[in-house]
């Protein structure tokens, strides 16, 4: 039996619109007007963009996946894209912990990669590797399964657990 008020919206239908309000806030923060993603190129077979380079993922628009650093920009029709890869890599902050205090050698350093193979338009197999902060790798990878329509394969059970949250 629901014990509604008039005039008052259920309290499902707040929660869905909370959850919706600040979807589209994590979305859009500290992006301007077009929702995108802090990445930075770790590496692949692309010679236009140096490797280590920081910039921004997005993958809002409806045809392409995009990564812009300054004034390079990459753009892959989602509809050549056959392959998502996303790990993560462990790393303990060694280096800290021998100048500041052993206590750092407790905690752990883990860096979000997503790989992304794709054809390109001559038919060559091309990769590229990101590193995705960690605030926006899962929209990215949603993203990504939506746009797409393949499943990310993920590394390992951690990387599984950090993707899908």
């Amino acid at each position: 039996m629901s014990h509604s008020v008039p005039g008052r919206v259920p309290l499902l239908a707040n929660q869905w619109l909370a959850g919706a309000c600040l979807l589209m806030y994590a979305l859009t923060s500290g992006s301007g007007a077009e929702p995108s993603a802090k990445a930075e190129y770790a590496g692949g077979t692309i010679g236009s963009v140096p490797a280590n380079r920081s910039g921004s993922i997005r993958v809002t628009r409806p045809d392409v996946f995009e990564f812009t650093a300054g004034k390079a920009r990459l753009e892959v029709p989602y509809e050549r894209i056959h392959m998502l890869e996303y790990g993560q890599k462990v790393s303990r902050r060694y280096a800290i912990a021998v100048l500041i205090s052993p206590m750092f050698l407790l905690s752990k350093s883990r860096r979000h990669y997503l790989t992304i193979g794709y054809t390109d338009a001559e038919g060559h197999r091309q990769a590229m590797v990101f590193r995705v902060d960690k605030k926006h790798i899962r929209p990215v990878l949603v993203g990504l399964e939506a746009r797409t329509g393949l499943k990310v394969q993920y590394q390992d059970g951690e990387a599984r657990k950090a993707g899908k949250g």
